[in-house]
């Protein structure tokens, strides 16, 4: 079973992309999803702000909780993250995260890293044609991914008409 709750996505079309991929991803892999296309920020930004340097931590707090409120209402055995397979995410953010919200729910976190096959998860889902986001999802990383200085000196080199 699959759960999609993200409210740190910025913007709206980023959001409609991933979850028109899980849909698709679903659909291929016949699996089961909850989640709707309803896009709400809100939750995220009264969270995070002017606690932006800890916005990480946050984010998954709120993500990792209502998918541990989520397991307890399905009566699943564990809850657990795709994020875990990103080299890119703060794991022991996300471990601290999920092990408060699986205390508080009653629902046991699973952690495993799965860091060691994001390539095949790259490899696998170009094959199978879905969408894969170039950044984390908040507008924070969003800014970081396309406006870092090294980003920005290439572009104004590649803007620059001989």
């Amino acid at each position: 079973m699959g759960f999609f709750y993200n409210p740190n996505i910025h913007p709206y079309t980023e959001y409609r992309q991933r979850f028109d991929a899980l849909q698709e991803y679903a659909r291929q892999q016949e699996l089961k999803i909850i989640g709707d296309a309803n896009y709400d920020p809100v939750e995220y930004f009264h969270h995070i702000t002017f606690r932006e340097q800890k916005r990480c931590l946050l984010c998954y707090q709120i993500r990792l909780q209502k998918t541990a409120q989520m397991a307890r209402s399905g009566k699943f055995d564990y809850f657990s993250t795709t994020l875990l397979v990103s080299p890119f995410q703060k794991h022991h953010f996300i471990k601290e995260a999920g092990e408060i919200a699986a205390e508080k729910y009653g629902v046991p976190f699973l952690y495993r890293d799965f860091r060691d096959q994001y390539k095949e998860t790259v490899s696998r889902s170009r094959e199978a044609g879905l969408y894969r986001q170039q950044y984390c999802g908040c507008l924070y990383s969003e800014q970081e991914r396309y406006a870092s200085p090294a980003r920005q000196a290439k572009r104004n080199k590649e803007d620059v008409t001989p």
